[in-house]
C-alpha cells in the first residue's frame, strides 16, 4: 500500500494543513490525517458516460479541423 501526501489540502477535523495521504484499500480510496488520525473512505465509483454538451455534440459529420465554404471570403486584390 504506497500513501501519497496531497499538496495543499486541510485536514477536516484539525485544520492541519499539508497532513493529508491518500491510499487504496482494495476498491476503497482512503485519506488519512498523520497529525490526528482522521480517517475517510470513499468506494471507487464506476465511470459514466460523458454528458452531452454543445461542445462534445456532432449534429453532422464535417471534419472541423478543415475550413468549410462558409469560413472562407472572397479577397479583392486592388492594384
Amino acid at each position: 500500500m504506497k500513501k501519497r501526501f496531497i499538496a495543499g489540502a486541510v485536514c477536516p477535523k484539525c485544520s492541519a494543513m499539508d497532513r493529508l495521504v491518500i491510499f487504496m484499500q482494495g476498491d476503497t480510496t482512503v485519506r488519512e490525517c498523520v497529525e490526528c488520525g482522521f480517517t475517510d473512505s470513499q468506494k471507487e465509483l464506476e465511470p459514466q458516460a460523458e454528458l452531452e454538451t454543445r461542445v462534445n455534440h456532432v449534429d453532422d459529420p464535417v471534419d472541423a479541423t478543415q475550413p468549410q465554404d462558409s469560413d472562407i471570403s472572397p479577397v479583392r486584390i486592388l492594384h
